[in-house]
């Protein structure tokens, strides 16, 4: 009887497959996280490593009992701090508010760079 003849060793194969999957997420989201805190020295990011790579299972769920909460925090963090870059980024993309562009119009009709009637026409475009 080859492998896919049963049922029952298919869907144990798949139940192993997603554990194996699974341990690998968080594997690297530990390492991810162990590279993102500025607070562990290298030395202790280096003896989690090793614990990583000779104790794989015990040492994943001890980091993630011991420093999940902080992991969590260091994770808000970043992304906070990428929906904020994100946002800056808009708002430099999208040009100014209405109000700036009436008062850039008005400055450059004090000086004289355009008539009356440009600058109701920006005035005008900028408010609609």
């Amino acid at each position: 009887m080859g492998f896919w003849s049963s049922f029952w060793d298919i869907i144990w194969w798949f139940v192993w497959a997603f554990a194996f999957i699974a341990y690998l997420f968080a594997l690297f989201a530990i390492i991810g996280d162990l590279f993102r805190d500025r607070k562990l020295n290298g030395w202790w990011k280096a003896v989690w490593i090793l614990f990583l790579i000779f104790v794989p299972f015990l040492t994943a769920l001890v980091y993630l009992i011991a420093r999940g909460s902080g992991m969590a925090e260091r994770g808000a963090a970043e992304a906070r701090q990428a929906k904020d870059a994100t946002d800056a980024y808009i708002q430099q993309v999208a040009g100014s508010s209405a109000a700036d562009e009436i008062a850039k119009a008005k400055a450059l009709l004090d000086s004289g760079a355009i008539t009356a009637e440009d600058y109701a026409q920006l005035k005008a475009k900028a408010l609609s």
